[in-house]
């Protein structure tokens, strides 16, 4: 019996290993329909936290935007982020996206950083796949979770 539950644990590594490094692959080729990459990115917001903590930060020019959080969450999808971060944002093998406590900040301006730069541990920048608006309508989605305005929320 011992060994027979040894041979599963096995296997189930092996399988989520292969699934993790097809999710990494996926994510890391993405080969989309959309908007073409418009130039890095990285200009537009800065470090975050910056050096002032009280200089202005951008603001999300889809904030409130209920056909952006649609958008937002399409491409959370075509771009594989549940791969890592889950089907609805719940977390994996990345952090949730739903949680109130966040590392690098939960704030807009904070949150576009993260995606359009990358994170250590895991987080890949964005900024040569998806455009600005792009970015910020991920922003919009995630800033959505866990409220009355959630697009597709969890059953």
């Amino acid at each position: 019996m011992s060994r027979r539950l040894s041979l599963y644990i096995c296997l189930a590594t092996g399988a989520f290993l292969s699934i993790s490094l097809t999710a990494c692959r996926a994510a890391n080729s993405a080969d989309t329909k959309l908007e073409p990459a418009a130039p890095a990115i990285r200009t537009a917001v800065g470090p975050i936290p910056g050096p002032n903590p009280n200089a202005s930060r951008p603001q999300n020019p889809f904030q409130n935007n209920r056909d952006a959080r649609g958008e937002g969450r399409q491409l959370f999808i075509r771009f594989n982020c549940s791969g890592c971060h889950g089907g609805r944002a719940g977390g994996g093998m990345g952090p949730s996206l739903r949680d109130v406590d966040w590392l690098y900040g939960a704030d807009a301006a904070q949150i576009f950083s993260s995606i359009a730069e990358g994170r250590a541990h895991g987080m890949p920048s964005w900024s040569m796949k998806l455009t600005e608006d792009q970015v910020w309508k991920l922003v919009t989605y995630i800033k959505s979770l866990r409220t009355k305005d959630e697009v597709d929320p969890p059953a």
